[in-house]
């Protein structure tokens, strides 16, 4: 009996979790649709079937629920795209696989579109805490990528005075032409360019000790990674 007090607020805890889970991905869905800023309590209360303040009680408040929104697409973009890549050797081949996974994420939002880079439209302009967060989203994936390219450097696969900063520059270039020529101009072969691109970029800067190109590793779990892009 001592234990039967303590089961229900565990279970009322665990159901809440599970609702807020459910909530957050339809709002991830719905965001991908209709943006960031076309997100709301009230549109999105429509979709689960639920009321209003049902919502807002997981919630609170429509900047709170953009801000969940894109950490929880940040989550995802990890889950698919840092976790498996940082399990490749260090150097380029590290750097290939977070390249290949990040143009294929973009392939597969050819029709939704990519928060990252939504969001970035619609906030440039716009100081807040939304902005905020998706800005230090985006800053800790730039921080992984050149990460990964100072190791390149240190493995000894590029040269010496390659610039991390502006190889990152060039190969994010490289991941918005794709979503602009894909999405927007549904151009075929969009994404043979941005891989050939990825691989000129890497051609200027390689030494004799790069290795030699090779398909990514198939996906892997997150288990034997524990640490975020913004600790990598």
């Amino acid at each position: 009996m001592s234990a039967t007090p303590q089961s229900k607020p565990a279970r009322h805890l665990q159901k809440g979790q599970q609702t807020r889970a459910a909530i957050l991905e339809a709002a991830l869905r719905l965001a991908s649709q209709v943006g960031l800023e076309g997100l709301s309590i009230g549109a999105l209360a429509e979709v689960m079937g639920m009321s209003k303040s049902g919502v807002f009680a997981h919630f609170g408040s429509r900047e709170e629920l953009q801000i969940s929104v894109i950490r929880e697409y940040h989550a995802k973009f990890e889950e698919e795209v840092f976790f498996p890549a940082i399990l490749e050797p260090r150097g380029l081949p590290r750097l290939r696989a977070l390249f290949e996974r990040w143009v294929r994420r973009v392939s597969v939002e050819i029709d939704s579109g990519c928060i990252y880079i939504s969001g970035a439209v619609e906030f440039d302009d716009r100081p807040g805490p939304v902005r905020d967060a998706l800005a230090e989203m985006v800053r800790a994936w730039h921080r992984a990528m050149g990460r990964a390219i100072s190791i390149s450097i240190e493995e000894g696969h590029l040269r010496p005075d390659t610039d991390p900063l502006q190889m990152l520059f060039e190969i994010h270039g490289l991941i918005l032409a794709l979503h602009h020529d894909a999405r927007f101009l549904r151009s075929p072969g969009a994404l043979d360019r941005a891989r050939k691109g990825f691989d000129s970029v890497i051609a200027r800067h390689a030494t004799d000790k790069a290795p030699p190109i090779r398909p990514p590793a198939a996906p892997v779990a997150r288990k034997a990674a524990s640490k975020s892009t913004s600790s990598r």
